[in-house]
């Protein structure tokens, strides 16, 4: 087996609001956006349209939001599970300094950054949707 990529899929409540989140706080990018109506793929957000899935990028990394109702139609095996954190998402960043500053008067629900026994430097952040992503960089 080869893997090719990771790109964790999120059950959201609001499809434009995760994207905001995520564009605002750490820049990335919308790639495409799925209607509910499912009948077209935008690459932009069109005012008025309803959405049920989104992909977002940043450098190699791929995120999807998928609305949650249809979340849990797709993807049987979730049974209904509430949406947030029993994992949490890791990122290595070049930058965590820079990063964790950039964020500091955002009011979001982030920890310090603190230094970790095996050897990184990480802070972590829960997002609008109650999902836990840490940022870290090894230590120098």
């Amino acid at each position: 087996m080869t893997l090719r990529a990771f790109s964790p899929n999120f059950a959201v409540s609001d499809i434009r609001k995760s994207v905001a989140f995520y564009k605002e706080n750490f820049g990335f990018n919308l790639v495409m956006g799925v209607p509910v109506s499912q009948d077209s793929v935008d690459t932009d957000f069109i005012e008025g349209k309803e959405y049920v899935y989104a992909m977002i990028n940043k450098d190699n990394i791929s995120l999807m939001f998928q609305k949650d109702d249809s979340f849990y139609d797709d993807i049987i095996l979730a049974d209904r599970c509430q949406i947030g954190a029993s994992v949490s998402f890791y990122f290595d960043v070049e930058d965590l300094d820079e990063l964790y500053e950039s964020l500091q008067n955002k009011k979001l629900n982030m920890t310090e950054i603190k230094m970790t026994w095996y050897g990184q430097r990480e802070f972590y952040i829960k997002d609008n949707n109650g999902y836990i992503l840490c940022f870290a960089k090894q230590a120098e």
